[in-house]
Formats: C-alpha cells, sequence, structure tokens
C-alpha cells in the first residue's frame, strides 16, 4: 500500500487523474490524502467532490478555507466570490449529499503508521502536534454536528489573531479555524497576519516569518504536509514540513508526494483550467 499526499486540487480534476496515471494508482491497495481546497477557481468542482467522495476509504480529506467558504455560500451565509465556479455545484442533484459529507471532513489528520499530519495551511507555532489534533477535533465536533450553520455564520472575522487557552465560543473555534484555514505568516508572537501571500524572499516585513520559521513546539518529530500558500511552490526551508500547493488553478503545476520514498509527482495545468 502506498501512501499519496496532493495539494490544493480546486477543481483541477484533470490533473488530478492525470497523477493518479502517473503513479499507477489502486483505488484498494493505496491511500489518497488531500491537503484541503478540492473545490473553488477551477473548472470542474462538482466533479471532484463526486470523484473524492466515491473513493470511499481510499481517500483521507482535510478542510480548507475555500470548502469551508463553499459551505457558507450554499447554505446563504456569505456570497460567492466574483472568481468561484461553483454554479454547477450549488444546481447539482446531488449538492446536498455532497455538502453534508464534505462538512463531516476533519481540519487535520494524523496518519495512523507514519508521524506525519495533514492539514490545510499549518500548525500553530505554540501547539504541539497532539493539541493541534485535540483543538482540530472541538471544530469537527460542531461543524459535523445539528448546529453548524451557526458555527458557518460566525467563522469570518480576523481575530483573535492570537491563540489563548482561555479563548471560548466562537473566538475559540474561530481562531482554530483561521490556523489550519488561513495561516500563512505570522508575528514574533505568533499572532497570525492575514494580509501577506508573497514568497518568504519577497516578504519586506521584518516581523513577520512563516510559521514554520517561527520557533515554537509545532515542529520537533511530527512532519506536516500542508497546501493553502501556492506562492511558496513547495519549497521552505525545514526538514519537517512539506508544502504542496504548486499553485495549478493559477496555470502552474499539481503537485502529489508519495511518502514511502519521498517521490514527487507533478503534472502542469491544462491552459484552459487557468481562472479568468
Amino acid at each position: 500500500m502506498a501512501t499519496y499526499f496532493v495539494g490544493d486540487i480546486q477543481g483541477c480534476l484533470d490533473e488530478l487523474k492525470a497523477l493518479l496515471k502517473q503513479c499507477k494508482f489502486s483505488v484498494k491497495k493505496d491511500q489518497l490524502w488531500l491537503a484541503g481546497d478540492l473545490v473553488a477557481r477551477g473548472p470542474k468542482s462538482l466533479e471532484t467532490l463526486r470523484f473524492v467522495k466515491e473513493l470511499g476509504s481510499a481517500a483521507q480529506v482535510v478542510l480548507g478555507n475555500h470548502d469551508l467558504h463553499l459551505l457558507a455560500v450554499a447554505n446563504g451565509i456569505h456570497r460567492a466570490k466574483r472568481r468561484d465556479k461553483l454554479q454547477d455545484l450549488l444546481e447539482a442533484p446531488d449538492k446536498d449529499e455532497l455538502l453534508d459529507w464534505l462538512r463531516q471532513q476533519p481540519l487535520i489528520k494524523k496518519h495512523p503508521y507514519y508521524d506525519v499530519v495533514m492539514v490545510h495551511a499549518g500548525v500553530y507555532p505554540k501547539w504541539k502536534v497532539s493539541k493541534a489534533i485535540k483543538l482540530g477535533k472541538e471544530v469537527h465536533k460542531h461543524l459535523a454536528g445539528d448546529d453548524y450553520l451557526s458555527l458557518l455564520k460566525n467563522m469570518y472575522s480576523n481575530e483573535p489573531a492570537h491563540w489563548s487557552d482561555e479563548l471560548v465560543g466562537y473566538d475559540r473555534l474561530r481562531c482554530i479555524i483561521n490556523v489550519f484555514t488561513r495561516m500563512r505568516y505570522c508575528f514574533p508572537d505568533a499572532s497570525l497576519d492575514f494580509e501577506s501571500k508573497v514568497p518568504p524572499n519577497k516578504n519586506t516585513n521584518p516581523n513577520l516569518k512563516p510559521w514554520f520559521e517561527i520557533p515554537g513546539k509545532h515542529l520537533k518529530e511530527t512532519h506536516i504536509v500542508f497546501g493553502h500558500w501556492a506562492a511558496l511552490m513547495g519549497k521552505s526551508k525545514h526538514d519537517l514540513v512539506s508544502g504542496l500547493d504548486t499553485g495549478c488553478v493559477w496555470g502552474n503545476h499539481l503537485s502529489m508526494l508519495r511518502w514511502e520514498d519521498q517521490r514527487m509527482y507533478t503534472q502542469e495545468c491544462l491552459s484552459e483550467n487557468v481562472p479568468d
């Protein structure tokens, strides 16, 4: 059995299928771990959700910011963004079934055999991985439960930007969500920055560092696989992190890592997949 980690699909299903063909993926023997943002800017968000859901236990998924945004849009809580290509999905006869499946997915997932976790954006510098897993379960309980609409209504805010164990209610849940699905840069005190998306070599603010360069408890032994930050193009300076969002939806390529031998597979974007 092989474990494959893949970055943000964002509706680029043709490239995903091409990658799976490259590595001769077997639904019966292998597992595909997807680092969130299954939907949004690419042309086949509906087909992507259907495909991944139909993989059953062969697919392991964590939620990204675009996945959560889809849930909010579908429930009339927020408007779709200009570049989102979600209309086919929102009008699909199996929409409710797909969205119910999507909201059952976690924010962080640890591999049962290897010392590796998968998240969409990252792990907060002041959290041990074990704590991150526990906090992720807090959000998952609410999102998968009957009162999930209240969580979706209260998740849109940049505050609080700094974690405290004393946080309660939606402030607590929102901070956890922002860490797992939106984090890129942090300030020296580990407060989250929500403005900068540039790669580290273009960052001109000396007070900002990528979350994986902030000293903390998060990078001790467990490897962290993440997506979200396309501008990194998979490059980081830490041995315990692997960034897999390489901007396929923006005209670059989709990346997939086979964990057992650390082989990286790539598939160039198809030109018609580039958003307007």
